[in-house]
């Protein structure tokens, strides 16, 4: 479930919607002023490789060497599928 984060171009209000299917007919307008008219901006990232916490939520990074040379793994903290 994507979150699009859109800029209003007639009262500069920045707001987000979560898009739960593709078949979901959405009314876009921006929730401060209602207006039609806005575009979509990238959103940034943000995660931390260990939670400070102390609960096992610690991430790391692995190197070991495979056929390309060596290769990295980057354990994010987090649910686990």
């Amino acid at each position: 479930m994507p979150i699009y984060e859109f800029k209003c171009l007639k009262c500069q209000e920045y707001f987000e919607l979560l898009v739960m299917s593709q078949d979901e007919e959405l009314e876009l307008r921006c929730p401060k002023c209602k207006s039609e008219e806005f575009e979509r901006v990238i959103s940034t990232t943000n995660y931390s490789m260990s939670s400070g916490s102390g609960k096992g939520q610690e991430g790391g990074v692995k190197t070991r060497q495979c056929s390309s040379g060596s290769c990295t793994t980057y354990d994010i903290p987090g649910l686990s599928r």
